[in-house]
């Protein structure tokens, strides 16, 4: 079984080939409500693993075959940080990427350790969960191996986050009644001020999941977006935008939204009815909107919040 899987096409990181790094089956020190494979008992290590030669053998074949890509994307069926021999495997992929982002897809769990922190800091990104901010909804959602605290995780993310000179990710998952509760979200969002990340992603549960949970619509994800900071460079994904019900802004609603949160296109398509959204594309004619990017991702602002950043 090749170790091996893509390209994959994101409009989050583009182009991309994924490691596998446990293709035979799953190992993961969390067994998530909300996870898409099997449920699992959470594990502290990994009991079957494939040899870096392996995966740099198949990646190599890969890479012959799909030279245009933009990422190699380390993950797992299950944490790919629990790989033991990881910090050698991006050593040799320096050696063969060329211009080739690496970004690793991480849920934060190994962190704490100093070699997996030290391993993480070689990467071009990094993408890490961070599903809750206290001990209850962590537990609970996240089900982790014995001994993994969240206090830790968090502590460990946001040092993480003053050391990496690289593109830094987070990503929160909501479930119902779990972790999108306004106490959690309010604890989510205190730890999150002391953050430093490129872009922060909001998203619920869009396959079938290991347990039976719900997810959340795009309307409850926009609303949760707003109880965030609007400090925070929030942008929601989910594939529910489709179902959202479309509704009428007026001039000042719409960039009274923006100044709380900035939106992109799938969001304004979503949100805005028909006679909305010429308002939108109106106030962007004339200048009282503007775009921001934010790692690929176009967002709308009010136009006096980018003079309000340039002038500081």
């Amino acid at each position: 079984m090749s170790t091996i899987f893509g390209p994959v096409f994101s409009r989050r990181f583009g182009a991309s080939l994924g490691i596998d790094l446990s293709s035979s089956t799953k190992q993961c020190n969390f067994d998530c409500l909300y996870c898409e494979l099997a449920p699992v008992p959470a594990m502290a290590h990994q009991h079957t693993v494939t040899p870096v030669e392996t995966i740099i053998n198949d990646l190599k074949e890969a890479l012959s075959k799909h030279p245009d890509i933009d990422v190699i994307t380390i993950t797992a069926n299950g944490e790919p940080t629990m790989y033991p021999y990881l910090s050698e495997l991006i050593e040799q992929l320096d050696t063969i990427k060329g211009n080739i982002q690496t970004l690793i897809l991480s849920n934060s769990a190994c962190l704490s350790d100093p070699i997996v922190f030290d391993t993480l800091l070689k990467l071009d990104q990094v993408k890490l969960s961070l599903d809750a901010a206290t001990p209850d909804v962590f537990k609970k959602i996240d089900r982790p191996a014995e001994g993994i605290e969240i206090g830790t995780i968090i502590e460990s993310i946001t040092r993480f986050s003053q050391q990496f000179k690289g593109k830094l990710f987070l990503e929160i998952l909501f479930v119902k009644g779990i972790n999108d509760v306004l106490s959690e979200v309010e604890a989510l969002n205190h730890a999150l001020k002391n953050i430093r990340c490129e872009r922060i992603d909001i998203g619920t549960i869009d396959r079938p999941p290991a347990y039976t949970v719900q997810g959340l619509s795009f309307e409850e994800l926009h609303v949760i977006a707003h109880r965030f900071g609007p400090a925070l460079p929030i942008h929601i994904v989910s594939r529910t935008h489709a179902s959202a019900t479309a509704s009428p802004f007026s001039d000042e609603d719409i960039l009274s939204t923006l100044d709380k949160r900035p939106l992109t296109q799938d969001d304004i398509n979503a949100l805005f009815d028909t006679e909305s959204k010429k308002r939108f594309e109106h106030l962007l004619h004339h200048g009282k909107i503007a775009q921001i990017e934010r790692s690929n991702i176009i967002f709308f602002v009010p136009s006096e919040n980018i003079d309000r950043k340039r002038s500081k």
